[in-house]
């Protein structure tokens, strides 16, 4: 067993200790990025990944054995790698040492792949795509099979017949990969020095008997030279081979809760949480939160920021060794804000969806949350999907300026990045502003706002969606790989906030048009008035008028107008109006008037509908509206 820079024995028995001493607020011992001992082994880990040099393949698992006589004598189809079996939409990944002969006078002398239906070799029903071996010799035989066109071949390295010299050129460590991400097939085997690609865009034919079968199969035949096997992303048939133990490196954490309400346990908040282990000459293994001691530090009785840390003491055979650490953050809160998705973003796609909203004819709703991404693709993020009441799509839209759908078709996105990379970090804790228009004429728009972690506003368009029928309009979110918050909160979440503490910001109504928010409303109860506020202004903030929940207002423009919708039991409606769900709809006639119309759907059951009508004048091209609170707070969702 190779051994990199094995850690001290003080330094296993402090990380031991760790995760058994009772944690303490404010102590020294718990700054996790201080001490001198966690520094060092991080040291330790980057020093022992920069002498190996070789780039890690993500899911690389060990499978180490030999194919191949190693004096060199083995003929044509006479021994076969295992079975390697990847599904529509995989992505394989292979690493082995191979050894040509020095003596070697053919360029053939080498490997090839082949690749088949999901049949064993000799079986009745097998067949095969073809197969690409390592050398490229357009003029001979490198490249074969009734699915394979040699005229997608590139190499770095072309022998024109195959006595040419250079074949000792195509020995070392190879990668191979097979990527079926695209729909066609892509493969591509390099040593770094000699690269080979067949690249085919249009679609792979299944020739599976059972046409619900998509999965192909892989394996490799050597001639004249053989194959040392070291690892393999996808566990072939017959199963992984192991060939000496290894000691842990580093590791990282998966699934770390983002939030945990408080009164939850330490081994609940820590049950979806696993570890990519890497050990020794870039061997990962992904293993269980059974596998990992966890430690919370400060403990988990109080509110607010914790470290969470991880010990794993196993080799790579679950041989007790010297351990190795990894830390993440999580917040303990006293309230969890409506989510979309899994915290941890393990969500798949389409596996969770928010509620449907309507939106009529010439109105805008708004909706705010914060998006959580797992940053392992651009699509990781929030989608927009436009439907009927009866779910029938639209269209789908993306946050990465991308969609779907008979509507999509006809609209411009706007908003591509020069820098996805790090627009895609941007996204993890952004906050996103999205607009949902009904022009009324059979088009839509989609618009979001996101304002990134980085400081950076990014803003992604979909204008000119069509084929929307404007009486059967309605939105709703889904998730991949993500999740979203609902928690733009205006106002302290005890209720203290006072009377113009706390304002949202303002929103544009255009002339014509109408434009929505839903939020939760909650209040101290105490009077009518501490519930939610409407302030219809100017972009300079002048004010038209401000209308409270209560069938109230003041301003200029309100003396005009006719409230409606008082309650006949107002102690009744105040007590509902604590956790109500409300609607609030602003609406420019473009005439120089404007209707507020808010439906409350009380925590009592009963819908509430509060209007205020013909507030003027109002200058169409001219009116803003913001929320603010007196006594209670809002949840935008």
């Amino acid at each position: 067993m190779k051994y990199l820079n094995k850690i001290a024995t003080a330094f296993c028995a402090i990380a031991l200790g760790v995760v058994t001493l009772t944690s303490c607020e404010g102590g020294d011992l718990y700054n996790i990025d201080s001490p001198d001992w966690l520094s060092s082994k991080a040291d330790s880990i980057a020093k022992n990944k920069s002498q190996g040099g070789d780039e890690v393949i993500e899911g690389l698992e060990e499978d180490v054995y030999t194919i191949g006589a190693t004096d060199y004598s083995s003929g044509w189809w006479a021994v076969f790698t295992k079975y390697y079996q990847i599904p529509e939409n995989g992505v394989w990944h292979a690493v082995f040492n191979l050894n040509i002969n020095p003596n070697a006078t053919n360029t053939y002398k080498n490997f090839a792949l082949i690749i088949t239906n999901d049949e064993d070799r000799g079986a009745a029903n097998y067949r095969e795509y073809g197969a690409i071996r390592y050398d490229n010799q357009p003029s001979g035989n490198s490249e074969w099979g009734d699915f394979i066109d040699r005229s997608l071949v590139e190499s770095t390295l072309t022998f024109d017949t195959d006595t040419d010299a250079g074949v000792d050129k195509l020995g070392g460590k190879v990668t191979l990969t097979i990527d079926r991400t695209d729909g066609g097939l892509f493969v591509k085997m390099t040593n770094g020095k000699v690269t080979k690609t067949y690249t085919q865009k249009s679609p792979l034919v299944n020739i599976n008997a059972d046409a619900s079968n998509t999965t192909i199969r892989a394996f490799m035949v050597p001639e004249g030279s053989y194959i040392n096997f070291l690892g393999s992303t996808i566990e072939p048939i017959g199963g992984f081979t192991s060939a000496e133990d290894k000691l842990p490196l580093s590791m990282t954490l998966n699934g770390v809760p983002r939030k945990v309400l408080q009164g939850t346990d330490l081994a609940t908040a820590t049950a979806n949480v696993t570890a990519t282990v890497e050990f020794e000459q870039a061997v990962t293994k992904n293993v269980p939160a059974s596998d990992l001691t966890f430690q919370a530090i400060p403990n988990m009785d109080q509110l607010g920021t914790k470290t969470l840390v991880a010990v794993y003491n196993k080799s790579y055979k679950g041989e007790n060794c010297n351990p190795v650490i990894a830390t993440a953050s999580f917040e303990v809160v006293d309230k969890m804000y409506t989510c979309v998705g899994n915290a941890d973003n393990s969500t798949g796609w389409w596996g969770a969806h928010s509620e449907k909203i309507r939106v009529m004819p010439n109105e805008t709703f708004v909706t705010s949350f914060t998006n959580y991404t797992s940053g392992a693709n651009n699509w990781n993020n929030f989608v927009v999907v436009l439907t009927k009441a009866d779910d029938t799509e639209y269209a789908v839209v993306r946050a990465d300026n991308y969609g779907w759908g008979d509507g999509y078709a006809a609209c411009t996105p706007s908003g591509g990045q020069a820098d996805w990379g790090t627009w895609l970090r941007a996204m993890d804790g952004a906050k996103v502003k999205v607009y949902v228009t009904n022009n009324g004429d059979g088009t839509a728009d989609v618009k979001a706002v996101m304002n990134g972690t980085d400081g950076v506003t990014y803003t992604q368009e979909y204008n000119g969606i069509n084929t929307v029928d404007p009486d059967d309009f309605y939105f709703h979110y889904t998730v991949d790989g993500c999740h979203l918050e609902f928690d733009d909160v205006l106002g302290e979440e005890d209720n203290t906030t006072g009377w113009w503490a706390a304002h949202s910001e303002m929103i544009k109504v255009p002339a014509g048009h109408t434009c929505s928010m839903r939020f939760k409303n909650f209040t101290n109860g105490a009077n009518n008035w501490n519930n939610y506020l409407v302030v219809l202004t100017r972009q300079d903030n002048s004010e038209y008028a401000v209308l409270r929940a209560d069938n109230y207002g003041w301003g200029d423009s309100y003396a005009t107008c006719t409230p409606m919708g008082a309650p006949s039991d107002w102690a009744a409606w105040l007590k509902s109006m604590d956790e109500a769900m409300v609607t609030v709809s602003v609406v420019n006639h473009g005439n120089g008037s404007a209707d507020v119309k808010a439906v409350v759907e009380g925590s009592d059951g009963v819908t509430y509908n509060q209007s205020y009508m013909g507030l003027s004048p109002i200058d169409a091209n001219d009116l803003y509206f913001r929320f603010t609170v007196e006594g209670g707070h809002l949840i935008f969702e």
